[in-house]
């Protein structure tokens, strides 16, 4: 993958600038005599008492030469210790003693008041998004599997997040412009106010409180439904989301007495495209025309459902989108 040389640097500005802001380029870390690595290895042993330094270097991922040299000093400082382990004589446990808890009590205290007063100099809705983006670069270098994300019907705040969504992905990764926007806006305040929920549902993907993707169904005409506004987080493809959420709605369509479902979609978006295709979806037709400030290309595409064994049997409602 080819990683713009833009990116690149925006990281390396942000790395420059935040070990400057907790001081990590100090000679002692928290005004100690002990570096970043050591404190580290210091919070490890506190918190996990009993591992063995193999496990530390894999967890930490130390040169096992780089460790035995730190963990040496601290023997040689009386600041940890090492136990037999009964069941595998080759595993000496680590653990700090009296005087190493001495040494890492205030180191700790010291740390809680850094970020204490870093965080004391945002107000409430800085710091609410400073400690989001935090949380999104955790969970963009930790995937989580797809099983930890669960769908639930939408509630008050959901319509807000789908339109700043939707306008905000499209313009980064297609260039699309205001209109756009206005279009989703205009779809989630319809589905609002014309709501009809043994007929119409809307999916909302989320993990740990987070938004991670959406799906709407909505009525139609002549015994149709329509899917629209998918969309899927970047941080969670990959994992089947849209596939799935794609799925649920084929169901409740199903469920619900519809004889097919339609959407319509661009050419150029071909993630989406793929998955509308391995459910079963066919392209009825395509359109050259240009909005939101492209030149696109719009394609209808349908999948004949057969009821299922508990489909109403109302008719179907007419279309008012």
């Amino acid at each position: 993958m080819s990683i713009p040389q833009q990116q690149i640097e925006t990281v390396r500005a942000f790395n420059r600038d935040y070990t400057r802001r907790i001081g990590v380029l100090s000679q002692g870390l928290l005004d100690s005599p002990y570096s970043l690595t050591q404190v580290r290895v210091m919070y490890e042993l506190a918190h996990r008492p009993g591992v063995a330094a193999g496990e530390l270097a894999r967890d930490l991922g130390l040169d096992r030469g780089y460790l035995s040299r730190i963990l040496q000093r601290f023997e040689a400082e009386r600041l940890i210790e090492r136990a037999a382990d009964t069941a595998d004589a080759r595993r000496r446990p680590l653990r700090l003693t009296v005087a190493g808890r001495r040494v890492f009590g205030p180191l700790e205290r010291r740390a809680q008041r850094q970020v204490r007063d870093l965080l004391a100099g945002l107000d409430e809705a800085r710091r609410g998004a400073l400690l989001e983006a935090m949380g999104a670069i955790r969970r963009a270098f930790s995937p989580e599997p797809a099983a930890a994300v669960s769908l639930r019907p939408h509630r008050p705040g959901d319509m807000g997040w789908v339109v700043e969504r939707h306008g905000t992905l499209y313009a980064r990764e297609y260039g699309w412009n205001q209109e756009f926007e206005a279009l989703v806006a205009g779809i989630t305040a319809d589905f609002i106010r014309r709501l009809d929920p043994a007929r119409e549902r809307c999916w909302i993907a989320e993990r740990d409180g987070r938004r991670l993707g959406c799906v709407f169904l909505v009525a139609g005409s002549g015994g149709a439904a329509k899917l629209r506004l998918l969309l899927v987080e970047p941080e969670a493809r990959g994992l089947g989301l849209g596939r799935r959420l794609i799925g649920e709605c084929v169901r409740f369509a199903r469920a619900a007495g519809y004889r097919r479902v339609l959407l319509w979609t661009q050419s150029n978006l071909h993630a989406a495209r793929h998955l509308y295709a391995q459910a079963g979806f066919s392209c009825l037709g395509r359109e050259r025309h240009r909005s939101f400030g492209r030149a696109l290309v719009a394609e209808t595409w349908q999948l004949e459902l057969e009821p299922g064994p508990r489909a109403a049997r109302r008719p179907p409602r007419t279309a008012k989108r």
